[in-house]
């Protein structure tokens, strides 16, 4: 009995051994290292002097050189802006509250320029410049129905100001360069293309924003109210919105063309105030179908159903409807002019006609090309400011 419990313990030894032996090789470059001296820095690769005499120059591609260079150019005149709104709790009591974006200096005078969703209702807005120095800034005006707003800090602070492009001659394909402040992160560059023109929004406020520029640039919280850039370093557009079901970036954003904004931002410098101008009608879209039933000439173009005494229209005695007829449930006004086209804009539908008369101006006058009893005639219209 000695003997075989003898000889299992000396089994059990063996196995031991020959499992540590086993545990020992198979680490044994771990468990040398352990029992190796710490080298010194200048014995690492990494430290040591390349083997080329002269250093390599670093490539940069076209692409990344257009990034830098308007970067660098532009990133002076974007400016962080911090807002605090008053607001009240359950129990009544005042509470402020932290609200960020971006904007761009457009004027050696100190004008700033954003979205009117960054500043509005704020009780006190604070810019914060590329250098990080941070400026109280007063209220210029704002315009909820285009969604911008002008603030002004001293002209001292001002050491850039931003060029602005033409964005009538944007295309879609072409680079596109956002510079803002995503979640509160200063002077942030995201590139992209612009993806899609003349896109169509309704804002938070239920104002309809029409002919804006759709880029894949990754726009984020804290974007709005910064500069889309082309790769001149010239502003194209202001990033005003995404379409995300996350509340992220999900690849379609959008920005409001520059030269809809230059026409705002300077009557909101000059007057405080954005004039609209107004023709005083209702009307409905000629349609194939529309045109065809009402034994129309036209395929295309806005009926006039009624025409607002008083208004631009009305001075110029264009004539709404008078036949009253039930079209699809609806009690509708026939037989008054079909407006064709404004000068030389052609007018598809009612979207085309109210966008071309926004672009213009309050006391211009415009040539009305109109079909009445069939007899095309023209008539010319001095436009007002909408009531």
């Amino acid at each position: 009995m000695r003997f075989l419990v003898t000889s299992n313990k000396r089994k059990y030894i063996w196995l031991v051994l020959i499992l540590l032996f086993l545990f020992f090789w198979s680490n044994r470059e771990e468990i040398s290292h352990f029992f190796e001296a710490r080298p010194k820095a200048d014995y690492l690769d990494f430290n040591r002097p390349n083997g080329d005499s002269e250093p390599r120059a670093v490539v940069v591609s076209s692409d990344e050189k257009i990034h830098m260079e308007v970067f660098d150019r532009v990133h002076p005149a974007v400016v962080n802006i911090a807002t605090t709104t008053l607001n009240m709790n359950f129990w009544l009591e005042i509470i402020p509250r932290q609200g960020q974006g971006s904007g761009f200096i457009i004027d050696g005078e100190g004008y700033i320029l954003t979205n009117n969703h960054v500043v509005a209702k704020a009780q006190k807005s604070t810019v914060t410049m590329a250098d990080g120095n941070k400026i109280s800034a007063t209220l210029i005006g704002r315009d909820p129905t285009s969604d911008l707003a002008v603030i002004r800090i001293p002209s001292t602070y001002v050491n850039s100001v931003v060029t602005l492009a033409d964005s009538d001659t944007v295309r879609v394909g072409q680079k596109a360069i956002a510079i803002g402040n995503p979640f509160g992160l200063s002077h942030t560059l995201t590139t992209g293309i612009v993806s899609a023109l003349k896109r169509g929004i309704r804002t938070q406020d239920g104002n309809q924003i029409d002919d804006l520029i759709q880029t894949d640039a990754a726009i984020n919280p804290g974007n709005s109210g910064g500069p889309l850039l082309n790769s001149s370093g010239e502003v194209i557009g202001i990033n005003t919105a995404i379409y995300s079901l996350s509340g992220g970036y999900q690849g379609i954003g959008f920005a409001i063309p520059i030269n809809l904004a230059r026409g705002v931002a300077t009557q909101l410098i000059t007057s405080g105030r954005v004039a609209r101008p107004w023709l005083g009608i209702s009307g409905i879209s000629i349609t194939p179908v529309l045109s065809e039933g009402l034994g129309l000439d036209v395929r295309e173009g806005v009926l006039v159903v009624d025409v607002v005494r008083g208004s631009p229209a009305h001075q110029a005695k264009l004539r709404g409807g008078h036949n009253e007829v039930i079209i699809g449930g609806r009690r509708l006004l026939l037989g008054g002019d079909i407006i064709t086209s404004i000068g030389e804009r052609g007018t598809a539908d009612m979207k085309d006609l109210i966008r071309i008369v926004g672009k213009m101006k309050v006391g211009q006058t415009v040539t009305l090309h109109i079909l009445r009893d069939k007899r095309s005639m023209d008539l010319d219209v001095l436009l007002a400011e909408r009531p």
